[in-house]
């Protein structure tokens, strides 16, 4: 059996589960909306958020929740409440994601880093487009040795792990302008 959170549903992002999260995204996600409806002085964010915390930790009769449909549920609490505005603002934010790499090298294969590069940047779009901000990523040196079929560490796979490297980096800087 697996042990959640507070007893929190996982959260499904893309093909990704989060289980072990905390609200911050939520209170992002909530702030920026206030903001974008003009409502800065808004006075009952966090009673919003302890509200949606309450539902998933003792509520929720799902072990595993969309997102989507989650934000969904607060913008009918929101619209219920008389926050019309703040509902229309309210965009997707995810809690942070762990992506691995490890399964992207190994449906590539050896020798296939195009492929590879192409899957993630497949990947990585979809989960900004579901309100993805924070990306972290596992994985790496064993998808350098993966993607060059290789059992021990050599030169090849420093150079592709670099490759990998850069290619996240250019990727989290071409992303930011979205995230602020």
């Amino acid at each position: 059996m697996i042990a959640i959170l507070g007893n929190r549903p996982a959260l499904q992002v893309g093909q990704h589960q989060i289980i072990d999260y905390d609200t911050a995204w939520l209170d992002a996600a909530l702030q920026r909306a206030a903001r974008a409806a003009k409502r800065e002085d808004f006075p009952f964010l966090a009673d919003i958020r302890n509200g949606v915390v309450e539902y998933l930790e003792s509520k929720c009769p799902l072990r595993l929740l969309k997102l989507e449909e989650l934000y969904d549920r607060v913008r009918r609490m929101l619209v219920m409440i008389g926050c019309e505005s703040i509902a229309e603002q309210l965009e997707p934010v995810a809690p942070p994601v762990t992506v691995s790499l490890v399964a992207a090298a190994m449906e590539a294969g050896n020798g296939f880093e195009l492929a590879f590069f192409e899957k993630l940047r497949t990947e990585l779009c979809q989960l900004r487009a579901q309100g993805a901000q924070q990306i972290r990523f596992t994985g790496l040196r064993e998808s350098s040795l993966i993607l060059r079929g290789c059992d021990k560490w050599n030169v090849h796979c420093d150079k592709l792990l670099g490759e990998i490297e850069l290619f996240i980096k250019a990727w989290e800087q071409d992303a930011e302008p979205a995230a602020a």
